[in-house]
């Protein structure tokens, strides 16, 4: 009976290597190389193709971009961010995972494949989708224990269509939401990266214009832009181009994976900069301390999940049941000013704010029946337990050490 796996297939060095070490270090006849889209530079579909055509590989390229921008949307909900970026890659993934399950079974494979390393979170984002699924996972990069020099070197040998395995001396990851750019001098925290390495955003330095962008949300997710309604792939592009040209939208850190590794990280995502400041802003108006207070803790959850790649763990189902009932109230507009790499939410506006100009105002003297002398009393209570339990302290004699520092039991020593 013939035997086929599924690969993960970008037409890059690992996932080409992949493909001979499939069939002759693990028996399989045939392999199907699946590409999906999530946002992708045009110019890596024609790669993959270019390169499945060489293998003489059975390739298919599936369009997820809908799904993925509509995930992206769900984490602006839950503002999420990990460790002060917003979820690009780690988001991408299960989406990614998901499609080529759903390829493997329409074409009877008997396995999965992917050509994650042992050291990135990728391995185990695709394999937490994967695993729930009858069929045997392969990663041969992992399992073999493969160096980028070893596969230059294989690809050399078996003349396979890469270019000696140089892809640039940056490993690039793109997507609708983000780019991230590491490797080569960049795993060196003290290095100062050039200005090549970015590709969405002008330097913060060079963006001397200014420019007001609207954004209108319904229920937590973004709807329109400067009135113009969009759906959520053309909203993320037309955002990634116009915050981009203002430089904003750049992350560079240090970043502790799952495994517990440390690494040096460089990301772009200027449309999720801009979204998710103006989500925030938006909150603010409209929800009560206690709501925003709670809502950290559901953000939180939410974005780790999301980093792991379990977006469909219980726990996230949760969730989204919570932030369906407190989004409602995030309905309304915000202004962004996109201004030499800074997105700066300057107005916000909605039927829904938990706001009373007057009440606020310096200028009234009494708001529904309460006027400033009301305060009084309040200031009165206010820190009056701490008061107390000061002076009550400093009223009570302190207990003396003994001289050598430890207690006096009374008992007197033999003499």
């Amino acid at each position: 009976m013939t035997k086929r796996v599924a690969l993960a297939f970008s037409g890059g060095l690992d996932t080409t290597v992949c493909v001979p070490l499939l069939e002759e270090e693990y028996g399989y006849d045939e392999v199907v190389g699946v590409t999906v889209d999530v946002g992708q530079p045009e110019e890596e579909f024609d790669e993959a193709e270019e390169t499945a055509e060489a293998l003489d590989l059975e390739h298919y390229v599936v369009d997820a971009r809908e799904e993925f921008a509509e995930l992206c949307f769900d984490s602006v909900r839950a503002n999420a961010e990990y460790q002060g970026y917003p979820l690009g890659t780690a988001l991408a993934r299960p989406v990614i995972a998901k499609e080529i399950l759903a390829v493997a079974k329409e074409n009877d494979c008997d396995a999965l494949a992917h050509g994650c390393t042992g050291k990135g979170n990728d391995q185990l984002r695709f394999e937490a989708v994967w695993r729930a699924s009858d069929l045997e996972v392969i990663a041969p990069v992992r399992e073999m224990g493969l160096t980028r020099e070893w596969e230059m070197e294989y690809a050399d040998e078996k003349e396979l269509p890469v270019e000696g395995g140089n892809e640039g001396a940056w490993s690039i990851d793109t997507n609708l939401w983000s780019r991230s750019v590491e490797g080569d001098e960049l795993e060196d925290p003290s290095y100062v990266p050039p200005e090549d390495i970015y590709d969405w955003t002008t330097a913060p330095t060079e963006a001397t214009e200014t420019e007001l962008v609207e954004i209108e949300f319904e229920a937590g997710s973004p709807v329109a832009v400067d009135g113009d309604d969009l759906d959520a792939v053309e909203m993320i592009e037309q955002l990634n181009e116009q915050a981009g040209a203002h430089g904003v939208g750049r992350t560079d850190m240090m970043e502790d994976r799952m495994l517990g590794l440390k690494v040096r990280e460089n990301y772009e995502h200027p449309a999720a900069t801009v979204l998710l400041a103006a989500h925030e802003a938006l909150e603010q108006l409209v929800l009560t301390k206690e709501e925003r207070d709670f809502k950290q803790q559901i953000d939180h959850q939410w974005a780790e999940k999301g980093y792991q790649g379990l977006v469909d763990a219980p726990l996230v189902n949760s969730l989204e049941g919570f932030l369906d009932a407190n989004q409602t109230k995030v309905t309304g507009t915000v202004t962004v000013k996109l201004e030499a790499g800074q997105a700066r939410p300057v107005a916000r506006d909605s039927e829904y704010a938990v706001y009373s100009e007057s009440a606020a105002s310096f200028n009234t003297e009494t708001v529904d029946g309460i006027e400033q002398a009301d305060a009084t009393g309040v200031a009165k209570y206010h820190g009056f337990q701490s008061r107390l339990a000061n002076a009550v302290a400093e009223g009570v004699e302190k207990p003396e050490l003994a001289a050598d520092g430890g207690s006096d039991d009374g008992n007197e020593g033999d003499e």
